[in-house]
């Protein structure tokens, strides 16, 4: 009797591998279909830090472009507001901040920076909007749409509370002589 149980314990050491093969047999192509599906679009963001302390005292115009509830402001952290666009029925006037943005570009082509500040319950659509008006703008050119370049260095933080602010000056920031003329 002792003979009969060791042969019947050899015959149920082999295991049955079938119902595992034919599962991986049909979970990896699943898996590699489905891998294709799966994208990402990552958007580099330079989070202010030590080498921008030192970066500020090199640069004349520093743009930041604060989203509040009711309005987009553009101001210059040297100089403040240089422009408010109020929300409409629409939304924002995202349109309006390209158009200010590509006249700062015409007057400072070399500068790529820009910070967008936000106020602590913006939507995620508005921030991803804002972020495209200042990093790009479409242009047409020879009947083909082009993406010409703004300011694509974003940096995002956020926005200051909101206090009364000087009047906007009244045209994008330039070097001439008569403009720095007015009251002290």
């Amino acid at each position: 009797m002792i003979g009969r149980s060791r042969r019947r314990r050899a015959e149920a050491d082999e295991l049955n591998v079938t119902a595992f093969m034919n599962l991986m047999v049909v979970l990896v192509p699943f898996l590699l279909i489905t891998a294709v599906f799966s994208r990402l679009t990552i958007l580099q963001l330079n989070l202010p830090g030590d080498a921008a302390a030192a970066q500020e005292s090199e640069q004349v115009l520093n743009i930041e472009v604060i989203v509040r509830r009711d309005s987009i402001q553009i101001a210059d952290r040297g100089t403040g507001l240089l422009q408010a666009l109020p929300s409409g029925p629409q939304g924002y006037d995202l349109a309006g901040l390209t158009r200010y943005l590509q006249l700062i570009k015409q007057k400072y082509p070399d500068k790529t920076d820009a910070t967008v500040l936000l106020e602590p319950d913006t939507a995620y659509d508005v921030v991803v909007q804002v972020m495209d008006a200042v990093r790009a703008v479409s242009v047409q050119q020879e009947g083909r749409w082009l993406q010409a370049e703004l300011f694509p260095e974003i940096s995002v933080g956020d926005a200051p509370d909101a206090a009364p602010l000087p009047p906007p000056v009244p045209a994008a920031p330039s070097a001439a002589p008569g403009a720095a003329g007015g009251a002290g």
